[in-house]
C-alpha cells in the first residue's frame, strides 16, 4: 500500500515539475483576451551582435520575447531606430523571458533592438507582438477634440501667449537698463 501512494506522490510531483518547467499547451501563454497577436518574429543573434526590427503599429504594443537558446535582450526607442545598451528608452535585459511594454504615445516607427549577450556564442530567440485593445484612445489625440476641449486649449494658448508677453517686456527692460549703465561707465 505505501508503495503505490509512493508512486502516486511521485507521479504527481512529476506532473507538476513538468507543467511548471515547459510552456503552457496553448499558444497564447496566457495572455489576456484584450490582446491581439500581430506578429511572431523568431531569429538567431551571434555574440556581442545586434538584430533590429521597427516598429510602425500605433497604440499600446507588449513585446514578448523569450530566448530559446543563450540569452537575447531587449532594447526599443522611439527616438532612434538603432537602440542599444547605451541609447534605449525602454529595456528588458532578463535571462529567458523578456517583456517591454510601449506606450501608445511613443513617435512612431520605434526602434527595437535585439542583443545576443557575449557570454553565448549564439542566441535563438522568439518574440510575440501584441496589441492592447484594453487601453482607452488618448483624448488629447488629434481629432478627438470637443468644443469644450478647444475653448480649454485656447484659455491654455492666451495664458502662455500673456507669459510670452511679459517676459519679452521684461527682457526689453533689462537690456535697456544695460545699455544706459554701459554708456554711462564707457
Amino acid at each position: 500500500m505505501t508503495l503505490g501512494s509512493t508512486a502516486l506522490v511521485l507521479i504527481l510531483l512529476v506532473s507538476q515539475a513538468r507543467s511548471f518547467l515547459s510552456p503552457s499547451g496553448d499558444d497564447d501563454g496566457g495572455v489576456p483576451e484584450e490582446w491581439v497577436l500581430l506578429h511572431v518574429v523568431q531569429g538567431h543573434i551571434g555574440a556581442g551582435n545586434y538584430s533590429y526590427l521597427r516598429l510602425n503599429h500605433d497604440g499600446r504594443i507588449i513585446l514578448h520575447m523569450q530566448s530559446l537558446k543563450g540569452d537575447a535582450d531587449l532594447y526599443v526607442s522611439d527616438k532612434t531606430l538603432h537602440p542599444s545598451f547605451d541609447t534605449y528608452k525602454l529595456q528588458s535585459v532578463t535571462c529567458g523571458h523578456d517583456v517591454v511594454v510601449v506606450p501608445g504615445d511613443f513617435a512612431r516607427p520605434v526602434g527595437i533592438g535585439i542583443y545576443g549577450h557575449p557570454f553565448h556564442q549564439e542566441s535563438e530567440f522568439e518574440m510575440r507582438v501584441f496589441y492592447d485593445q484594453s487601453v482607452a484612445p488618448d483624448p488629447f489625440d488629434k481629432g478627438s477634440y470637443t468644443p469644450e476641449d478647444e475653448r480649454k486649449g485656447q484659455q491654455v494658448a492666451r495664458t502662455e501667449d500673456n507669459f510670452q508677453e511679459e517676459e519679452s517686456v521684461f527682457w526689453t527692460i533689462l537690456i535697456g537698463l544695460l545699455k544706459i549703465i554701459l554708456e554711462i561707465l564707457f
